[in-house]
């Protein structure tokens, strides 16, 4: 009983429970659905009302647009105010332009002040409003203008419509309620304007028209009508003029506008006028004083970034270039901008791809974000750059050092002019005395004098100078060969620095620069970079000048002068490698010493190919080459260091020996040093010259053949005549074997080089042609007239093949513009791409044998000397000193005795070297003496024929010491073994007979097959 009421009681609490919980969600329904009836009839009231509003507003318009009556400025405010009530973007985007079309129209009527829409400013009621909305309207065309694209009719007409509104709401100039009476009025409306464009730049102004002018300039054409142009760039304007150029200001105007690709450009092309303008408010020097503050362009360098920072230094420069007054009297601030914007962006180029690095046109890897959508101006932005070493603004910059007159030079140019010798050769006597007899006077430009101090403004401003352009050649790394080629465009400029150089310090040239790598300063850094910059420029000149520009018409450097800077080079570079600075060089410095030594290696090669210096010019006196070969031998690093960098400083001979004891340190290793036992294998081998499949220069040289693919196993036989030649110059064995200096400078490989020219190495190719290259060169009318292509014609077997120099070249004409792009791609063509196969595999070959690294301490015609023996006369005393004798002949036998006064007093030169060459197949001697002949140069005394001779027997030997005769030779001649350097003499009876006979026979051209 007692349980069945309790249960009762729960069924009862639980239906009380559920009936409150029922009528609380019914009230919490109708709750909600009263809300959401509210929500639908407020939207829908807020629909109805805007479309009343915009049917309003329509209709308003349509009225307007009728024409029937003038609307008063009260009624365009109340339907501005109720369009910009309900504006949105994308509906009322007509609406929004007819509101401006219908205020403007208002602000053209005249003499009707009520109609002026400004005139509603002056209501003392409605002028707070009035300000509010005409703030809100120029903020709404703001808006529209980043969104529109000036390229595309119909949004030109809009940016137009949206500039012109601005245009005239921050300015009273056209505000025709103020004219007349109305001028008292202008201070007031004045202020007013400048409240309106302050608000516009708190809501970012600046950045509104950038955009505008990145899309309507930052392209190839420009987007940008004269008229928009000069709208936008008036509004940038006018709050820096009304702030009268304060520093923010200003900073707005240089991150926003001036960053803009090209800018300065498209004002002079398209306004002109707008150039006029920043000249009066002289707003150049004011950019340039701003960001003479470091930290003021620090921190607009930060906020630009790399490609942006770049842009705003284009358009300085070429502001730059059109205010001479300016630039001549702020040099120093000027330079200091550009320095800290270029080493700003230095800062992060790479000199390599990586995941963290973009591509930049004229930066080349960059570390920053890169902006690809100015990639278009970049054509543009390097036209602007290119005013830094244009020659305007070297004049300039440099004029310190241009208005230097050297009258020695002009003393130089006086005396007349000798002729040159040929390539390969020593000049004239008379050059030389030309360059080192001259007077007291001449010699002063020439050798460091010194004088100037280092710390006297005008150095100073010289080397920060020389530190901005040697900034930029490492900054902008793709277009460094034009800024090159801009600084040597003056032929006097170069000079000049040098004379200027050498006037530095108390003692002038070497000391002070040596001093200056041990000092840590800044005044050091910038006379260093002084010193780059010269051989920077001076390394790229003489390799752009041909040998006619060099040695006779001496354009910017005389020979004299060359000679002197070699000398400074030569010992600058040695110094910092000697005093072991090299060892331990990072940065400035590493990058200063293979500046130097650039220059330096251009100047000594050039000097290999065609003499300027006299004899020893490039030698070290003050080092020995026994203590360089003890420091080899321990492995110290600056003697390591010097025969990698210099080895022309060591004598030739001692190369020569440092060469041959490499070879035998490695014939040690492998076990191959020759025994005194060990008698020599010999193998014949016929050569023909048309199976060597070589062709001969034009001044019998030999290169690889291009046409010699036409043989099979072509390449096999390249590579085994490289292993052949390989082999003889280990051997030490001498090969008359003449090759094409371009050929040689290929297996040093010097055509790796950065500062190789084709053009310098062609004439040993084919000299006609490269006169004919060379007078394309010096063309002075309009080369396209010749209906020249950048491609070459090739008779290949009676078929004509044509190849392009450049991808699509037979299309692409050959203009004054790309001639000497058209020179260089000819060479390297002729020189390396045709013959790139049967080069490589000859060197594959001949690097078989001979490790690159031995003959890397020899230049081109060393190599040569190397290969085919020494060029000078054949010293007989030598050779009689290392003459061996079999066959009963010895010293003071008497034929041998004959011989030798024969050669001595009987022989010229020539026949001597026929001789030679009639014994061992060379006509010149070897580089060390023929105590290196191998095998030694021997003399037989023969009684028979050859295919008679069965080699030395007792007898023999005995008749011949004796001169006992079997009968009289008389009726033969001298015969050689070429293999064994062995001459076979017959016992002549006279010494005419043996002169006549041995004459006949050298002359014959022939050895051990005569008989």
């Amino acid at each position: 009983m007692f349980s069945a009421s309790q249960s009762s009681k729960a069924q009862f609490l639980d239906k009380a429970r559920q009936a409150r919980e029922e009528r609380r969600e019914l009230k919490e329904r109708e709750r909600a659905a009263v809300q959401i009836q509210a929500l639908i009839r407020r939207f829908l009231c807020r629909c109805r009302l805007q479309r009343e509003i915009r049917r309003e507003v329509e209709d308003f318009f349509g009225a307007n647009e009728s024409g029937s009556s003038k609307r008063s400025a009260l009624s365009i405010f109340r339907i501005a105010r109720k369009l910009l009530f309900v504006f949105n973007h994308k509906e009322d985007k007509e609406r929004f332009e007819k509101l401006c079309r219908c205020i403007l129209n208002s602000m053209d009527v005249e003499n009707e002040p009520k109609v002026w829409y400004v005139s509603l400013a002056l209501c003392k009621d409605l002028t707070l409003l009035w300000i509010k909305q005409i703030k809100d309207i120029l903020w709404f065309c703001c808006e529209f203008l980043k969104q529109l694209k000036p390229d595309i009719l119909q949004d030109s007409r809009l940016v137009n419509l949206h500039l012109t509104m601005l245009v005239t709401f921050t300015d009273t100039s056209t505000w025709k309620i103020l004219r007349g009476k109305g001028e008292t009025l202008r201070p007031a409306m004045n202020h007013i304007c400048a409240n309106i464009m302050g608000h516009l730049n708190q809501k970012g102004f600046f950045s509104v028209l950038q955009i505008l002018l990145t899309n309507g300039l930052a392209r190839s054409r420009p987007s940008l009508s004269k008229g928009s142009l000069t709208a936008v760039f008036s509004l940038a304007l006018r709050p820096v003029v009304a702030a009268q150029f304060s520093d923010n200001l200003l900073r707005s105007f240089l991150i926003h506008i001036m960053s803009v690709p090209a800018i300065m450009t498209h004002l002079a092309t398209l306004t002109p006028e707008r150039l006029a303008v920043i000249e009066s408010h002289d707003l150049f020097r004011k950019f340039i004083l701003f960001l003479s503050c470091e930290a003021q362009c620090r921190d607009v360098c930060v906020c630009l970034e790399g490609s942006h920072t770049l842009c705003l230094l284009g358009n300085l420069v070429y502001l730059g270039s059109l205010n001479d007054k300016v630039l001549e009297e702020e040099t120093a601030h000027f330079v200091g901008v550009l320095i800290h914007m270029l080493s700003y962006c230095q800062k992060y180029v790479s000199q390599k791809k990586s995941n963290l690095t973009h591509w930049h046109p004229v930066l080349g890897w960059f570390s920053q974000t890169v902006d690809y959508g100015l990639n278009e101006s970049m054509p543009l932005l390097t036209k602007q750059l290119q005013h830094l070493w244009g020659v305007h603004m070297i004049r300039i910059l440099f004029s310190d050092v241009l208005s230097k007159k050297l009258l020695e030079n002009q003393e130089i140019a006086q005396l007349p002019t000798q002729p040159v010798s040929p390539q390969n050769s020593l000049p004239m006597k008379n050059l030389f005395k030309r360059a080192f007899q001259k007077s007291a006077s001449v010699r002063n430009i020439l050798k460091p004098v010194g004088g100037k101090r280092v710390d006297s403004a005008e150095v100073q401003k010289v080397c920060s100078i020389c530190v901005l352009y040697q900034t930029t050649l490492t900054t902008l790394t793709q277009i460094r060969l034009q800024i090159l080629t801009g600084l040597t465009y003056l032929d006097d400029l170069l000079p000049k620095l040098w004379a200027f150089i050498c006037e530095l310090g108390p003692q002038g040239g070497l000391k002070l620069f040596l001093e200056c790598l041990n000092n840590d300063t800044e005044e050091s850094k910038r006379l260093l970079a002084m010193l780059m910059l010269f051989c920077d420029c001076s390394r790229h000149l003489i390799t752009i000048l041909d040998d006619i520009e060099v040695y006779e018409e001496q354009i910017s450097f005389k020979l004299e002068e060359l000679v002197t800077i070699s000398s400074f080079l030569n010992s600058f570079v040695f110094k910092m490698i000697w005093d072991g600075i090299v060892e331990n060089a990072r940065g400035e410095t590493l990058e200063l010493f293979h500046s130097v030594h650039g220059w330096l290696m251009v100047l000594y090669e050039r000097d290999c190919r065609r003499r300027f210096a006299p004899e020893d010019h490039w030698l070290r006196k003050d080092l020995k080459p026994s203590v360089l070969f003890q420091e080899l031998d321990k492995d110290k690093k600056r003697a390591q260091l010097l025969l990698q960098y210099i080895p022309h400083v060591i004598p030739h001979k001692n190369r020569v020996l440092l060469f041959r004891n490499m070879v035998t340190k490695e014939k040690e290793k492998l076990g191959l040093v020759e025994t005194s036992s060990a008698s020599p294998h010999v193998t014949h081998i016929t050569i023909r010259r048309s199976r060597m499949l070589e062709t001969t220069s034009g001044d019998e040289r030999l290169y690889p053949s291009p046409t010699s693919y036409i043989h099979e196993n072509y390449l096999q036989l390249f590579e085994f005549v490289g292993k052949m030649l390989g082999k003889a110059v280990y051997e030490g064995i001498v090969v008359d074997v003449p090759f094409a200096s371009f050929f040689l400078s290929q297996l040093l490989g010097h055509h790796h080089s950065v500062f190789y020219s084709s053009v310098d190495e062609l004439p040993s190719l084919d000299s006609e042609f490269y006169k004919n290259l060379t007078s394309i060169k010096r063309y002075d009318g309009d080369i396209s007239d010749l209906g020249l292509t950048l491609s070459y014609d090739e008779d290949v077997m009676g078929q004509l093949v044509c190849h392009e120099l450049v991808p699509g070249g037979k299309t692409i004409p050959v203009t004054n513009e790309n001639k000497i792009s058209y020179i260089h791609l000819m060479a390297h063509f002729r020189m390396h791409t045709q013959i790139k196969s049967q080069t490589a595999a000859l060197i594959s070959g001949f690097r078989s044998i001979i490790k690159p690294e031995w003959i890397r301490m020899f230049s081109a015609p060393e190599l040569q000397r190397l290969i085919s023996g020494d060029n000078a006369e054949i010293d007989l005393e030598d050779l009689k000193k290392h003459t061996v004798y079999y066959g009963g002949f010895h010293g003071s036998h008497r034929v041998i005795i004959w011989l030798w006064d024969i050669l001595a007093n009987d022989f010229s030169p020539e026949e001597r070297a026929m001789f030679l060459k009639f014994v061992t197949s060379c006509s010149r001697p070897p580089l060390l003496g023929f105590a290196y002949l191998k095998p030694p140069f021997s003399i037989r005394c023969v009684e028979v024929s050859d295919d008679q001779d069965t080699g030395d027997t007792l007898g023999s030997v005995l008749r011949g010491f004796f001169t006992i005769r079997k009968k009289e030779p008389g009726g033969r001649l001298p015969t050689s073994s070429t293999c064994f350097n062995l001459l076979k003499l017959p016992n002549y009876s006279k010494k005419s007979i043996l002169r006549e006979k041995l004459r006949y026979a050298i002359s014959m051209n022939t050895g051990f097959e005569l008989s």
